[in-house]
This record gives C-alpha cells, structure tokens and sequence, in this order.
C-alpha cells in the first residue's frame, strides 16, 4: 500500500499539482502508521508528518490487540504477520526500527486509554526519535481512546497540527494559543 501512496506523490509531482518540498503525510490509526512509514521508509520524500494513534512496532502492535479482536486472530496473523513466527518481516516493516532515517519532523499524538492501538506505540517511537535527535512533537490526551472525541481535544490536536504543518510546509494557521485540551506536550 505504501508503494500506492508514492506512487500517488510521485504523480502529484509529476503532474506539477505539488510542490515536492511542500509534501505532508498525516493519518490516524492506519494512516498514522502509514505516516510514520512514509517518514522512515521513505525519507526525504515528505517535509513533514502528522501520526495520531499510528501504530511504529508491529510486532508490539501484534502482541498487544485487544480482547475482543481474539476471534479474528488467524485473520490477521495471515493479513498481518505472525509475531512469534515472522518477526524480521514484521520488523522490516515497522517504522521504529527505522528512525535513524528520519529527515523531517514529526508531530505525534495518542489517546492514553487506546485499547486498538496501545499508547506505548506512540511512546516507544517518540523515545527512538528523541534518543537519535530527530525532530518530534508529542501530545497524550489523558481522556481519550482511540478516537478524539471531546472537543476540546479535537480542536487543541487539529490546531496544533494545522499550526506545525504550517511551520514545515509554509503557510497560514489560526493561532490557537487558548486553546485547552485535557492533555500535556510530552
């Protein structure tokens, strides 16, 4: 899927419908792990990411499903991979392992009660980018799951990403400096 998504950028580019220096990826859950693969696996292709409950480990992401995602199992061990069985494939597939790659910021966001995709995902890619000097912003919204759903939240995390994508693209953004969510920047 992600040779997709390139391709897509790549038409975008050629078609002279983008600036190649003014190119983002942003997504939530899937499109958030799809993020953070663009920014690793591809880098230097997108001045700037925005991942909101992406997963970066999918081994971890594997081991962690919740409960009531037992019944599809097998389903997704034959979709996904098997993390007992096909961990260097899983690795060479996840973003945390390659974040020595990064070229370009990131912004990060996650709900702390995530059930789907567990906060550490978040967590444990944030630290990798940290620990290699890489550019990252990190908010946890103490009170949400897997989606936004208060409006408060939903208003600070698309302020805060119009506003860093704004920084990394150029551009225009609202200033949002009132804005209170129920979360802190990590």
């Amino acid at each position: 899927m992600h040779d997709d998504l390139i391709d897509g950028v790549n038409w975008l580019i050629e078609e002279k419908v983008a600036d190649p220096k003014r190119i983002a990826i942003m997504g939530a859950s899937y499109g958030g792990y799809a993020a953070l693969v663009g920014m690793t696996l591809t880098p230097g292709t997108f001045a700037a990411g925005v991942s909101r409950v992406g997963i970066s480990n999918l081994i971890t992401s594997e081991k962690s499903v919740p409960l009531y995602w037992l019944a599809y199992r097998a389903q997704r061990l034959r979709r996904v991979g098997d993390p007992d069985k096909e961990e260097e494939m899983l690795r060479s597939r996840s973003p945390l392992y390659f974040v020595d790659q990064i070229k370009a910021p990131i912004l990060i966001a996650h709900g702390a009660n995530d059930m789907r995709v567990v906060a550490a995902e978040s967590e444990q890619m944030v630290q990798a980018m940290r620990g290699a000097n890489k550019p990252v912003e990190y908010f946890v919204y103490d009170d949400e799951g897997h989606s936004l759903f208060l409006p408060a939240n939903k208003f600070h995390f698309y302020a805060k990403a119009e506003e860093f994508l704004a920084k990394h693209l150029g551009g225009r953004f609202e200033a949002a400096a009132e804005l209170r969510a129920r979360t802190e920047a990590q």
